[in-house]
C-alpha cells in the first residue's frame, strides 16, 4: 500500500487504480507562460543589419544608406574600408564579442547597419527651399545619441514645418526602426542630412544668409528676444554636455528657455519643441 501511495496511484471506485487528476504519473505538468511586458516598456526593435563580407560589399556598392560598419578588431578588409571611406560611412573596429552580440550568424567579422531613411544633402535642401520662395527653418543636432529622443524631435520638427534635420556622420543616433516608430512616421516626410562636419555645415549656412541660433543653458538671452522670422537654423546639443564648444562659438546667437521651477533643465526633445514653436508663433503672426 505504501508503494501505491508513493507512486501517486489511488484505488478507483471500479476497483482498479487511477492516476491523479490533471496530469501524468509523477504529478501535474507545469505550464510556463511568458511574463507580460510591463506598461510603458517596449522591446527594442532589432536593427536592420547586413553581415558577411560579400553581402556588405554589395550593399556598399548599391544605393542603400548605411549608418555604420563594424569590423572585427583583428580582421582587415581593404575593399570594405575603401568603399566605406568613399561614401563617408563610419567604420568601427570592435572585438569579436561585440559582433557576436549583434548576431550569432556567420558574419565573417563584418556587420553593416542599414539606415531606415535615405539621406539628403543640406546644400540641396537649402537651394530648394529658397527656390520655392520659403523662409528656411532648419534643425542642427549635435551628438543627440538617444534613438527615441531623436524620433521625438523628428516628429515635432515635421509638425513645426522644419525643412530638414542635420546630424553628424559620427556620434549621432542611429536612424533605425525604433527612431521611425518614435517619430510616428515623420522621418518618411522630413529630410535628414548626415554631414561629416557640422562646423562646415554651419559655416555654409551662414554664407547662405541663414542665422544660427544655439539653444543652451549658458546663454543670457531668452528665446523670446530672438527673431525667428528670418532664415534660421536652430542648434541643439546633447543632454550630457550640451553643444560642442566650437559650434557654440560659431553660432550667431545663443538663447535659453526661461525656467521658473526647481529643476533647471528640460529633456532635449521637449526643449526642441519649445523653441521650434516659438519660431512657428513668430512666423504665423
Amino acid at each position: 500500500m505504501e508503494n501505491r501511495k508513493r507512486s501517486g496511484l489511488g484505488r478507483s471506485s471500479e476497483g482498479g487504480f487511477r492516476k491523479p487528476e490533471g496530469g501524468s504519473q509523477g504529478g501535474a505538468k507545469k505550464r510556463y507562460f511568458a511574463k507580460p511586458t510591463p506598461p510603458g516598456f517596449e522591446k527594442a526593435s532589432k536593427p536592420d543589419i547586413v553581415f558577411g563580407v560579400q553581402s556588405v560589399l554589395e550593399t556598399l556598392k548599391g544605393t542603400k544608406e548605411i549608418e555604420k560598419i563594424l569590423l572585427q578588431r583583428d580582421f582587415g578588409h581593404n575593399e570594405v574600408e575603401k568603399l566605406a571611406f568613399e561614401r563617408g560611412i563610419p567604420v568601427q573596429r570592435v572585438p569579436l564579442e561585440k559582433l557576436n552580440r549583434v548576431t550569432m550568424k556567420v558574419h565573417q567579422g563584418v556587420i553593416a547597419f542599414v539606415s531606415a531613411v535615405n539621406y539628403a544633402k543640406i546644400s540641396n535642401v537649402v537651394a530648394d527651399v529658397f527656390e520655392k520662395g520659403e523662409v528656411p527653418l532648419l534643425l542642427v543636432l549635435d551628438r543627440i545619441t538617444d534613438v527615441r529622443n531623436f524620433g521625438a524631435i523628428a516628429r515635432t520638427a515635421e509638425c513645426a514645418g522644419v525643412n530638414a534635420i542635420v546630424v553628424a556622420a559620427r556620434g549621432a543616433a542611429q536612424i533605425n526602426a525604433d527612431a521611425m516608430k518614435t517619430s510616428s512616421g515623420a522621418l518618411n516626410h522630413l529630410p535628414v542630412c548626415r554631414e561629416n562636419s557640422l562646423w562646415q555645415v554651419i559655416s555654409e549656412l551662414q554664407q547662405s544668409g541663414i542665422q544660427i541660433v544655439a539653444c543652451t543653458e549658458k546663454a543670457t538671452e531668452e528665446l523670446y528676444n530672438i527673431d525667428f522670422s528670418i532664415p534660421t537654423a536652430i542648434l541643439m546639443g546633447s543632454e550630457e554636455d550640451g553643444i560642442s564648444e566650437n559650434l557654440l562659438e560659431q553660432a550667431d546667437y545663443s538663447t535659453k528657455i526661461p525656467m521658473v521651477g526647481k529643476i533647471g533643465s528640460l529633456n532635449v526633445s521637449v526643449a526642441t519643441g519649445v523653441i521650434l514653436y516659438e519660431a512657428v508663433r513668430q512666423r504665423n503672426k
